[in-house]
């Protein structure tokens, strides 16, 4: 399961995608999330679909390698599609046993919320596997410029969010080797219920801060014997400059906006799920 953790990796290859400015790249998996919540149509759902796999297949990264990053939410999106099935009243009843009803209500919602969710993450994998941490943290340094006027640490948020991104693989490689030192000394992770189970990864959380906060002191003096003091008056190796490819990735995105909403506010019906 650790291994399946795929946040916050960069997948290096030739595509597209990866050429883009990461502004752009910012900028447009933000309105691909928005679109996906401002849509409740079976139609609408098709154009995100088609416009995601358009995504993938530029970007050049396998398919397989997306959906292995679904495996650490599986909790999650079972548990958010078991409390709308149930909660959610509307509709005529489908099923009715004991205290438990299913609406088509409730079971369009469930459906749509797993959909949402899937795609959410599977849009924010793209954005992490084709920019490199170094990328997104000007990206995002260059989009929170204009906060600078209110006093806000633009540079220091973005260096932060970034160190945080780069620290989940090395995070998640030194939980690896932490658990197989201790099953190696016969520790069990994987018998009994949640509870001991939960017990059982007691022993591997406090070697695991203890790596972290060594990690975060040696990389605070190395920056500090480096003379790093924030963002002021500092300059870029690579400077940010909007090309040709990023244009056209900005008018895509936002025909596809344009599309979503259209088909969710203009079409004279719906074609529902059920």
């Amino acid at each position: 399961m650790i291994r399946d953790i795929t946040i916050g990796q960069y997948y290096p290859a030739q595509s597209r995608i990866h050429r883009l400015d990461p502004r752009v790249k910012i900028v447009c998996t933000l309105l691909f999330l928005v679109s996906l919540f401002i849509q409740n149509s079976l139609l609408g759902y098709v154009v995100a679909t088609v416009f995601l796999g358009c995504v993938i297949r530029f970007s050049k990264v396998p398919l397989k390698f997306i959906v292995k990053g679904l495996k650490p939410i599986v909790i999650l999106l079972l548990f958010t599609v078991v409390m709308n099935l149930f909660l959610t009243r509307g509709g005529d009843t489908l099923v009715h046993f004991w205290i438990f009803t299913i609406t088509e209500s409730g079971l369009r919602t469930s459906v749509l919320m797993a959909v949402r969710l899937i795609y959410l993450v599977m849009g924010s994998s793209i954005m992490t596997f084709t920019t490199s941490p170094n990328g997104l943290t000007d990206g995002m340094e260059s989009l929170l410029h204009p906060l600078n006027r209110l006093n806000v640490p633009v540079h220091e948020v973005a260096m932060m969010m970034s160190i945080a991104l780069r620290f989940i693989p090395i995070l998640l490689e030194e939980t690896d080797k932490i658990m197989k030192a201790q099953m190696a000394r016969g520790a069990d992770f994987e018998s009994g219920n949640i509870i001991q189970r939960a017990k059982a990864m007691i022993p591997i959380l406090v070697p695991l801060f203890v790596s972290a906060f060594r990690r975060a002191n040696d990389l605070a003096m190395a920056m500090e014997a480096r003379c790093y003091h924030g963002g002021e008056g500092r300059t870029k190796m690579k400077p940010l400059k909007y090309k040709a490819g990023d244009i056209r990735a900005y008018i895509f995105t936002v025909l596809y906006v344009v599309i979503m909403f259209a088909v969710g506010r203009f079409v004279p019906f719906r074609l529902w799920i059920f």
